[in-house]
């Protein structure tokens, strides 16, 4: 580790592409590190995308590609490496704190080790998964992980949303003010969302609660039809006929190495809009932070604004 950047951006989905375009565009020493081999993160396995300003119905990896392109044409530094944990070094140790006493962040990777005086983290999250066969066949071809992404494409159409959260609600809620029937599956006989929200949801006349009900198979060729679901009490196995289905049981972020760096709730990242974590010169951007949306517009916007309090950060 011969070298000391500026800032390392942790990943390269939409909010760590944004990053490198604005730390470039801002002069700034440094490198995106990236563990896939293909930019974009989540984006890159969605089918379409229909609520980016601008872009209306692109495929996702073609977007995921137009990001990275422009941030190769500006000359935005990328290496391939898999991150395995982050230290903080301050004076005495080596390398020593810069010249304004700040520590010097090391991320240690599979590869190579490297340094600078500012992070980005914009690692990001992962929808977690049903497990069940189908899923990852029709992956965008009907299974979706985002009402709010995908919700349009099944105006008039019957779907069901999968869990009994908050975000299962809400997102239930969306899709029936769109959909022509909305089954809501959940796996015990009670909802675990807000009672504000329960209230709401089984108001409507076009949703249909499915107690103590899982998912065995997503079934389809090469577009949901149905599903087969199973009773839990009774052991009732049934089929559902309906195009689409909304997978809402929780999203996990990918913030494990940070564990002990910055401040954490349930594993997100505290951070505002101004992507600022508890650790001085450390910021977070996209799906791994704390916040309200979890878009492609605002881990664009998130990136923008960790870049900028990096800026200030660093010219203190």
């Amino acid at each position: 580790m011969d070298k000391i950047y500026d800032l390392l951006i942790l990943g390269s989905g939409p909010a760590g592409l944004a990053a490198g375009i604005y730390a470039e565009r801002a002069r700034l020493d440094a490198l995106v590190i990236e563990k896939e081999y293909v930019s974009g993160g989540q984006v890159v396995n969605t089918y379409e995308v229909d609520n980016y300003p601008g872009l209306p119905g692109i495929n996702g990896f073609d977007m995921g590609m137009k990001f990275r392109e422009h941030a190769d044409g500006l000359g935005v530094k990328f290496v391939t490496d898999r991150a395995e944990r982050v230290e903080c070094l301050r004076e005495g140790e080596v390398p020593a704190a810069d010249a304004a006493g700040r520590p010097i962040y090391q991320v240690v990777c599979e590869n190579e080790t490297y340094a600078a005086r500012s992070l980005i983290i914009a690692t990001g999250a992962v929808h977690r998964k049903l497990g069940v066969p189908g899923e990852e066949e029709l992956a965008g071809m009907g299974v979706s992980y985002c009402a709010t992404c995908d919700g349009a494409f099944f105006r008039n159409k019957d779907v069901a949303v999968v869990g009994g959260g908050d975000v299962a609600i809400e997102d239930a809620i969306f899709l029936a003010r769109g959909c022509r029937k909305v089954y809501v599956i959940h796996r015990r006989d009670e909802l675990r969302g807000a009672k504000s929200l329960q209230e709401k949801l089984l108001s409507l006349p076009n949703v249909e609660m499915l107690w103590s009900t899982v998912v065995e198979k997503i079934e389809g060729d090469g577009q949901v039809s149905g599903l087969t679901v199973k009773n839990v009490k009774t052991g009732e196995v049934s089929a559902l006929p309906l195009q689409g289905v909304f997978i809402a049981v929780g999203i996990t972020p990918n913030s494990e190495i940070f564990e002990g760096l910055v401040e954490m709730d349930h594993g997100y990242i505290t951070a505002d809009e101004t992507g600022k974590t508890s650790a001085p010169g450390v910021f977070a951007a996209g799906d791994v932070r704390t916040k309200a949306l979890r878009q492609i517009v605002t881990a664009v916007a998130d990136g923008a604004n960790a870049v900028a309090s990096a800026e200030r950060y660093l010219a203190e």
